[in-house]
């Protein structure tokens, strides 16, 4: 491949057209003779360019609502043609075809048209062909031409053009092929992904998942792994949507956990009170409701404070100053709130290293959604857990009935157990989290390692008891056998709430009866591995 290739020739034809003007000038400034279709063309015209019609070079109109103008052998010969093949040479010559040297084109905004909730046959109409095609003919033939897809670029190409004496390097433009043919793969993966979504095809043969680079990293989990962060696209508020208003570059870790904490604290609507999620390594280890902010803060971080130290802060109502002071005193890594007023902020400014992410809003719980995890050789997708249980869906199965104070607060620990993983045990006591077990093997220990936990927060807290002493228990799946439910009558629990389905429910429910526990069933299951 020859190092350079001069670019004499331009076709440009874009649907988004930022920055086309400026592109065309200064392709033009350079020498090269426009080529263009549609709107991009009386875009240029209208901006004082000279612009040939893409028409002029086929002979042929463009037709059928535009659906066909490029598709045509001068253009895709002029795209294709490998310049130092004598045949293909000849057959340029003979059929009229012009070099095409530079391609510049941005797709139909299939994307966008799916996200504002077009219908069926819009979506369709604003599936691109020509685009795509023109894409792979000019990412093919790289050697020779330069292909262009995103207005990122267009200054690169400048800039490159202007190194190389109005050419293009081999290096750029293989870098160029490469994000092209990423371009095209992405769009393809959206128009089938949408497809499948269409027609209830829920398991389709092929599954395509796409993004786009929003951000490297210093490395990943562990210092010796590399990372990036990738958007999907989809406008879901959260830690990929929201504006970082200070701090330090989001890590891997980061991004993990504060994804973690804000969809926990959504499961809590702002119309029925402030509330507080602390995250620390991905597992929630103080939740609570409060009559303010800060006092819902407060509360959270008395469940573990241990572990809240440099965790992820998630809150449910804009962050105002009070609840901005109360969570300065310690180190914290992340404060995602749906809005921060200007006085928090104010206040957050003084610890330079802390990320201060505003969303906008908060995500909706019961919003369907996809979730995908590799394994070796493949991956995983399911369903997003949106699973939700009200008091119409509680079976009380033992004798005595769960109290409305008590009811209120299993329904409270029901919605911290699905962001827990597996085996999740949840202690909760006047709507905040007093005690939680994470992550372990044994259902038994998860319940033994929460009510420890609260054991020492009350020594730090000086308090008379632990403060599992009236509390509420939630388990993200069934006992298999009464040990873990003693263990929490042990602890002060008084009630409990789990799914069922066990076959020896009948002895648990009879060890709860002993117990003087009440215990209601969900039906529902929230493992989370």
């Amino acid at each position: 491949m020859s190092e350079t290739r001069p670019i004499r020739r331009a076709l440009l034809s874009v649907s988004d057209k930022d920055g086309l003007v400026d592109l065309g000038k200064a392709l033009s400034e350079r020498g090269v003779e426009l080529l263009s279709t549609g709107g991009t063309a009386k875009a240029l015209r209208e901006a004082g360019l000279a612009v040939k019609d893409v028409s002029e070079v086929t002979g042929f109109p463009e037709m059928m609502d535009g659906r066909v103008k490029t598709l045509h052998p001068k253009v895709h010969g002029g795209l294709l043609a490998l310049r130092d093949n004598e045949e293909h040479v000849s057959a340029m010559t003979e059929h009229g075809i012009v070099e095409i040297d530079l391609l510049v084109v941005n797709l139909y905004p299939f994307e966008e048209t799916v996200a504002k909730g077009a219908d069926y046959d819009t979506c369709i109409e604003n599936i691109d062909i020509g685009g795509p095609a023109m894409i792979r003919a000019a990412s093919k033939n790289h050697a020779f031409v330069t292909v262009v897809t995103d207005v990122e670029d267009y200054a690169k190409l400048v800039g490159d053009m202007d190194q190389h004496g109005g050419a293009t390097c081999a290096r750029f433009r293989r870098k160029l092929a490469q994000i092209a043919y990423a371009r095209t793969a992405a769009y393809d993966a959206a128009v089938s992904t949408w497809m499948a979504g269409a027609i209830g095809v829920e398991t389709p043969r092929r599954r395509a998942v796409a993004g786009t680079l929003a951000q490297t990293m210093r490395y990943g989990e562990n210092p010796h792994q590399k990372a990036a962060f990738y958007k999907d696209g989809s406008d879901r508020p959260g830690v990929a949507t929201a504006k970082q208003l200070q701090g330090k570059e989001l890590s891997y870790n980061n991004i993990n956990d504060t994804d973690a904490a804000f969809e926990l604290v959504s499961e809590f609507a702002p119309a029925d009170g402030p509330a507080c999620a602390i995250i620390k390594h991905a597992n929630p280890c103080g939740v609570a409701r409060g009559a303010t902010l800060a006092e819902a803060y407060s509360r959270a971080f008395d469940c573990d404070r241990t572990s809240a130290f440099g965790g992820i802060i998630a809150l449910n109502q804009p962050l105002d100053a009070e609840t901005a002071k109360e969570i300065a005193e310690i180190f914290t890594e992340v404060v995602i709130a749906p809005q921060i007023l200007p006085e928090a902020a104010e206040i957050f400014a003084k610890k330079k290293n802390l990320r201060l992410l505003e969303t906008g809003g908060l995500p909706d719980p019961r919003a369907v959604g996809t979730t995908i995890r590799q394994v070796s050789g493949g991956y995983l997708v399911q369903d997003k857990d949106t699973g939700h249980v009200s008091l119409e869906d509680l079976k009380v199965v033992t004798k005595r009935a769960p109290t409305e104070d008590e009811l209120r607060d299993l329904l409270f620990a029901w919605k911290v157990a699905k962001h827990v993983k597996s085996n999740a045990i949840v202690y909760v006591n006047d709507g905040a989290t007093v005690g939680v077990g994470a992550g372990q093997m044994s259902r038994v220990d998860s319940t033994r390692i929460a009510a420890r936990k609260s054991q020492d927060m009350a020594a730090e807290l000086g308090l008379d008891a632990p403060l599992t002493k009236g509390s509420v228990v939630a388990s993200d799946a069934f006992f298999p056998f009464p040990d873990g439910l003693l263990t929490a009558a042990e602890a002060g629990a008084t009630a409990v709430i789990q799914p069922g389905g066990s076959m020896r429910d009948d002895t648990v429910i009879a060890a709860a009866d002993e117990a003087g526990i009440a215990m209601v069933f969900s039906g529902m299951r929230h493992f989370r591995h």
